[in-house]
């Protein structure tokens, strides 16, 4: 399977869509050939100019990482697809992007904000564990505690996309982390905060089911131990148009349905209250309800909460009054008058009254100036109606107004709860604050809010981007400068001098200003810029180029909204309340302290409400909310930059609201506008860590060594440990004060130090441990050994008096029965004695009788046993002479001399067909030299005559040369081959050596049995001898003598011919050159390169098998093995020849003196002896001849089918001749049997008769084979049994070696061997597995 280059392409649907590069791209290319996941291919055009490729796309194994800065290729679609993965397939809502960490909102409640949770990320530092907004919690507690500078978290994303539940997740971690060490439970009032402004400051949007109208700064404060001692909050630009309008499907702030829900409660009957969708400004959206929302139970939270943070039942009851004013307020009914230019209200109208009684202000006044207003010139005052419209949006202006007092004195309720005396040593802030709005109509608030992310955006840039390049260039760390947004243009254009603020400030001044022309004097002044456009088909709209996006606004409302007129008669009316809380919302205020100037030794940081504040004099606000919007902006600007801040940006996935979709149009666009792509650049590039050089060295001095803590430079000590324990120098830099580490080396150095004090707490405890133990031990070793004392003295006494008693028992009760016993042994005793007495007396006279016919049976047995011995002894003595005879006749000599004859016959063709075959070789190799010779003269000749004629001509010059050198190359392997055949004989001398060396030792073993032979045949033959036998003895001697003779001369003439043989081979080593065998010396050699191979000694049977091996190889090496191995045999036979001669003639000289001394049949006996075992010697002898004679038989034929394989018929030939050899040995091996059957039935009667020691006259003492007249001594039959076990024993083992070692020659030569063998079951055995292995082959 072949891998493409895998690429993204743009998409509309998708943003982004995966491809393959399935044809490769070459410079100049137009387009790309790719096949996109649905296997569809697709051209992708490539602009030449900009020469723009597609993306490149991460391998699989780096999607899903935790941390964008990872990814191998940082753009927009890695992000979108890392993000997709992560939220989709492993449902992971949070991923690190740098120093900012990315939520996306699930729309489901996850189970991952649990109490164990908060505790498992407490403690660990940031890479540790998933990203999690507990995680980035954690990180600046711990930078607050570990660098003593305060802490910002800042919230941001669009509207639904979860800021406010991270910012309630994170301090409800800090109230964790950090509880308080008093009683106050100060982190408790911090919590409940959250649900009092949720139902004062969020509402339904079609965006969010909880929408944060309101942006809120909370600072949380900490002690020197790091404890939460209080809090403070400060909110900004809360959305007052709410409270009389809402779009279609959005609903007011919780608080006025909250309170609808609980109408019923016996406490707010008063309020005159019902069902939401009775009132108007709680019913414009449509439905007033939220699926899976509770608004009564979230009401009772709501008061819970109140009474936490300590606000009265009485305040709270105004509380809900003027709530309920509100609501009211909205429902009366402004009847017109006059065309529509004057209005009235209804002195009956139950709204009004219910108004006018809750918040206690005087009916008739506020009927009057909800429809007139008054007009003060220089001169006098006048009283003016005021139109239908007028009165309407007065009506709305005074609800808002009453709202906005009401949630700024519930902001300072909770500040003074909150507040706490203890000095305040550190805090960490947590800013929720909107995101990048953009609608298809985008008013005032849209403005204020892009304004306020342009500042965010801006101190995002300055902490992210300018100041880490100045610091890294302060340093002197190499840094390559990275282009980034700057949009300090744009927030000019907002902000300055002239700006669009200031515009809108003076257009407000104007008694006539409009929207019109106040749109009109920013095309003006602001045509020129290049973060402003004017609209092609309005007059009336602008478009400001945010760094997120370009936004249009339409300039209708913006005059109004940013004045936030409220008539000063309605504000004296509410002044005058007979309700001190309401009259205190509205008395007049003093400026306040900026928030900035901080004295020292204040217990907190006094930061007062971004709430309007009031003019004294004219009918207007001084300031306008634009104004206050800038100052507020301002301070909070100068609050972030003094602390560190902490960057958590919120996804909304999609607007359906729906759990774990994802939109990537949507996601892409809410990713551009929080610039997370410009963080994963200058993160992954730059050192978001520094440590300066005393801090670090104090830090983790515990990581040096004691060498290096002794010297006085601690940059040089820094320097060399984080040499030693961060191999890759890029993770770290050396800057001129501070040392500058990559991210996550920090937390990889924490780690180092943590494991080092955790290694040296596990020591210690593990020897305190140890030292416990140990201790422990020897108390419970010294209690046992106490225990087991005590137990077994007590076990051995009960031991002792239990033997005591048993004792005592056993000799009563041994004395008792012994006594009983004897009684009844005397009465059956005399009765016994009477009873045998006659019995005997019977039993006496019936042997009596049976004795005097026994002796008369045994005298007539004793001359019929004779007359039978007499009879039997005269037939032994005519078999036993005509066995002599036979072994006299001159026929029986021939088949004893007939092996040796063919032996020499053989020999003496082998050396004439060896003369024959030198002769053919030496002429060959004459004649190869000669031709050679001619060949180089030739050569030389016409080299000569070509160089004289041809000098150009180098092709045949070459030519002639490679003939030259290929005649060289010739000779060398002639040259080669020789030396073959030299280390060849040298290996087969050695060979024929070692095979002296182990025919000596064989020759020591039969020297020692036939000492054993002799020694028997001279004991047996001791005694006297007749005249016949000496004439016997010395016959056999003389014949003993002619065949020694014959041996003589034939070890002569093999003597000669070797000598022959040896002069010819030392000739043709002598001569130079190369030697080729002649296609037809293999047939020749056939039946005479074989050797024989002696079958009656065990020794020579692997000699044998090597030298059927090496057939065909080695073939004058063997001839020579051939010759030296009769030689040595020649001379075996001549010693044994020697030998036995001189046994003869001691063994006539022993006879000589013993022919008097033994009776007639023991030298009838001893004779007897004699003559078989020499008989037994001759027919061993004659019987080892025909074994060799066969043997040489199959040695020939086995020998022609290792030089001829190609010929079938003697293969057949050969497998015949085995198949023969097979039959007539397994005919043999019955025969075999059944002599071993009786020879074993013979011992083992033998032995019965010797273990009885009854004299069995009637068994002959000599055993007899049962084809044959000869008798067998039973000591020599059991030696022979034995000897053929043994001799069976080791052939078996070879065989086996031979036949299954996969080697079918050396299996073959062992049939050879084994067919002239005496053990008949087994030759049969083997014959048939070399038979099978041979059938195979062939």
């Amino acid at each position: 399977e072949r891998f493409y280059t895998r690429v993204w392409i743009p998409d509309p649907d998708e943003v982004w869509r995966s491809a393959e590069i399935i044809k490769d791209y070459k410079e100049g290319d137009k387009s790309l050939q790719l096949k996109l996941e649905d296997e569809t291919l697709y051209e992708y055009p490539i602009d030449l100019q900009g020469n723009e490729l597609p993306f490149l796309r991460n391998p699989d194994i780096l999607v899903g990482q935790n941390d964008l800065t990872a990814l191998s290729y940082l753009h927009e679609p890695a992000v979108l697809h890392n993000l997709k993965v992560r939220f989709l397939e492993s449902n992971h809502i949070y991923t690190y992007c740098g120093i900012v960490l990315v939520a996306i909102n699930p729309y489901e409640q996850l189970p991952i904000y649990e109490q164990d949770v908060i505790y498992a990320y407490s403690g660990q530092n940031m890479g540790d564990m998933d990203p999690h907004i507990f995680a980035v919690a954690e990180e600046a507690y711990k930078q607050m505690a570990r660098d003593e500078k305060n802490q910002s978290i800042i919230v941001s994303g669009e509207s639904g996309a979860g800021k406010t539940v991270s910012a309630k997740y994170a301090m409800r971690f800090f109230a964790t982390v950090g509880g308080s060490a008093s009683e106050t439970n100060i982190e408790a009032k911090v919590l409940a905060s959250s649900p009092i402004m949720e139902a004062i400051g969020n509402a339904k949007t079609t965006r969010n089911d909880n929408s944060s109208r309101f942006g809120k700064y909370i600072q949380i404060g900490f002690d020197k131990r790091y404890h939460i001692i209080g809090a403070n909050m400060r909110t900004y630009l809360l959305e007052k148009s709410r409270v009389v309008f809402q779009a279609e499907d959005e609903r007011n702030y919780h608080i006025f349905y909250q309170l609808c829900a609980s109408s019923s409660l016996p406490e707010f009957k008063d309020l005159g209250l019902t069902c939401a969708e009775d009132f108007f400004y709680t019913s414009q959206g449509g439905d007033t309800s939220i699926d899976g929302v509770d608004d009564a139970d979230d009401f009772e939270k709501t008061r819970h909460a109140f009474t936490l943070l300590g606000v009265k039942e009485s305040h709270q009851m105004t509380i809900f009054r003027i709530i309920a004013a509100i609501l009211h307020l909205g429902n009366l009914e402004i009847q017109g008058e006059r065309d529509g230019e004057a209005c009235s209200v209804s002195s009956e109208d139950e709204h009004l009254s219910n108004f006018c009684s809750l918040l206690g202000v005087e009916h008739s006044q506020m009927q009057h100036w909800l429809c007139h207003r008054k007009l003060v010139t220089t001169a006098e005052t006048y009283v003016k109606s005021m139109s239908l419209h007028q009165v309407v949006n007065a009506r709305n202006a005074l609800a808002k107004h009453i709202y906005a007092q009401l949630f700024n004195w519930i902001v300072q309720h909770i500040n003074k709860a909150l507040h706490t005396t203890v000095k305040q040593h550190s805090f960490i802030g947590v800013l929720d604050i909107y995101g990048f709005e953009t609608f298809e109509v985008n008013s005032f608030e849209q403005f204020c809010i892009n304004y306020a992310n342009e500042k965010l955006q801006q101190q995002f840039n300055s902490h992210v981007f300018k100041l880490e390049q100045e610091e890294y260039m302060k340093e002197g760390i190499p840094w390559t400068l990275i282009d980034f947004y700057d949009n300090q243009p744009c927030i000019d254009l907002i902000e300055a001098k002239l700006g669009i603020l200031d515009l809108l400030d003076e257009e407000c001044k104007v008694p006539k200003g409009t929207d019109q022309n106040w749109a009109q004097k920013l095309y003006d002044r602001h045509a020129t810029s290049q973060h402003f456009q004017k609209p092609r088909m309005s007059n009336t709209s602008f478009i400001i180029l945010h760094f997120a996006d370009k936004v249009e606004y339409q300039s209708e409302g913006f005059l109004e909204k940013n004045r936030d007129t409220v008539y000063e008669e309605q504000i004296n009316i509410l002044k005058a309340s007979k309700y001190q809380m309401v009259a205190d919302l509205f008395q007049e205020e003093k400026e306040a302290v900026p928030a900035t100037a901080v004295r020292k030794g204040t217990p907190r940081i006094s930061v007062r409400s971004a709430r309007p504040a009031f003019k004294a004099a004219n009918k207007e606000h001084r300031k306008t909310v634009g104004h206050q919007f800038r100052n507020s902006l301002h301070l909070l600007m100068e609050t972030l930059n003094a602390t560190t801040p902490h960057y958590v940006r919120c996804i909304k996935p999609n607007d359906e609201k729906l759990p774990f979709k994802f939109d990537p149009k949507r996601a892409v666009q809410q990713l551009r506008a929080c610039g997370v792509l410009e963080t994963i650049r200058i993160s992954a590039a730059g050192f978001p860590s520094r440590w300066s050089y005393p801090d670090f060295f104090n830090r983790y001095r515990v990581l040096m060594n004691k060498r290096d803590l002794c010297k006085n430079d601690k940059r040089q000590i820094c320097q060399t440990l984080l040499e030693d324990l961060i191999k890759d120098p890029d993770k770290f830099q050396f800057g001129r004060t501070k040392i500058f580490f990559r991210a996550g080396q920090v937390a990889y150095l924490e780690k180092l130090r943590a494991d080092k004090f955790r290694a040296a707490t596990i020591m210690i405890q593990k020897t305190v441990r140890g030292w416990l133990q140990r201790a422990k031990y020897q108390r419970l070793r010294r209690a046992t050994l106490t225990l087991q004392c005590y137990a077994r003295r007590h076990l051995a006494r009960r031991l002792f008096e239990h033997l005591r008693r048993t004792r005592a028992a056993i000799i009563l009760q041994k004395q008792y029965r012994m006594l009983r016993m004897r009684q009844a042994f005397l009465r059956v005793r005399n009765a016994t004695l009477t009873i045998q007495a006659f019995a005997r007396g019977m039993f006496v006279r019936r042997i009596y009788h049976q004795m005097l016919v026994e002796h008369k049976a045994t005298i007539l047995q004793k001359y019929a046993r004779g007359w039978l011995c007499h009879w039997r002894r005269l037939r032994a003595r005519r078999q036993l002479q005509a066995l002599r005879i036979e072994a006299r006749s001159a026929q029986h000599l021939k088949k004893l001399n007939i092996g040796m004859e063919n032996k020499v016959v053989q020999l003496q063709r082998k050396v004439d067909e060896q003369n024959k075959e030198n002769k053919l070789l030496n002429e060959q190799l004459s004649m190869l030299t000669s031709a050679h010779s001619s060949e180089v003269e030739k050569l030389k000749k016409e080299l000569q005559q070509y160089q004289q004629t041809q000098q150009g001509d180098g092709n045949q010059l070459l030519s002639l040369q490679e003939e030259m050198e290929r005649l060289r190359m010739e000779l060398e392997r002639a040259h080669g081959e020789r030396e073959v055949m030299e280390d060849s004989h040298s290996k087969e001398r050695d060979l024929l050596r070692k095979r002296i060396s182990d025919l000596e030792e064989e020759n020591t073993l039969l020297k020692q049995e036939k000492e054993e032979l002799n020694s028997r045949i001279l004991c047996q033959s001791e005694g006297r001898k007749n005249s016949e036998e000496n004439i016997q003895m010395k016959k056999e001697l003389e014949e003993e003598r002619s065949r020694y003779q014959n041996l003589v001369k034939e070890y002569a003439s093999l003597e000669q011919r070797y000598d022959n043989l040896r002069d010819e081979m030392t000739i043709i080593k002598q001569t130079p050159g190369h030697r080729r065998n002649p296609s037809n010396q293999s047939s020749l050699e056939s039946d005479s390169n074989n050797p024989s191979i002696c079958t009656s000694e065990i020794g020579d049977t692997e000699d044998v098998i090597q030298q059927v091996e090496e057939i065909g190889m080695e073939k004058a090496a063997m001839d020579m093995t051939l010759f030296l191995k009769l030689q040595k045999r020649v001379r075996e036979l001549e010693l044994e020849r020697r030998k036995l001669q001189a046994q003869l003639e001691k063994k006539e000289q022993e006879i000589k003196k013993s022919q008097v001394i033994e009776t007639k049949t023991e030298v009838s006996s001893e004779h007897e002896d004699f003559a078989y075992n020499s008989l037994k010697r001759q027919e061993l002898e004659s019987e080892n001849k025909k074994l060799k004679n066969e043997l040489n038989e199959l040695r020939k034929a086995i020998a022609d089918h290792a030089m001829q394989n190609n010929s079938s018929n003697d293969v057949q030939d050969s497998y015949n001749l085995l198949l023969n050899q097979l039959k007539s040995a397994n005919e043999e091996l019955e025969v075999r049997k059944e002599e071993v059957l009786i020879l074993r039935s013979q011992i083992m009667k033998a032995a019965q008769q010797k273990e009885t020691g009854e004299n069995m006259e009637n068994v002959s003492p000599n055993a007899s084979w049962p084809n044959s007249d000869r008798h067998v001594d039973q000591e020599d039959a059991i030696e022979a049994y034995q000897g053929m076990c043994e001799t069976n024993r080791l052939e078996l083992f070879q065989l086996d070696r031979a036949v299954f070692s996969g080697n079918p020659q050396r299996a073959c030569a062992w049939a050879v061997c084994l067919q002239s063998s005496s053990n008949i079951k087994r030759k049969s055995l083997l014959v048939n597995k070399v038979l099978s292995e041979s059938h195979i082959l062939l």
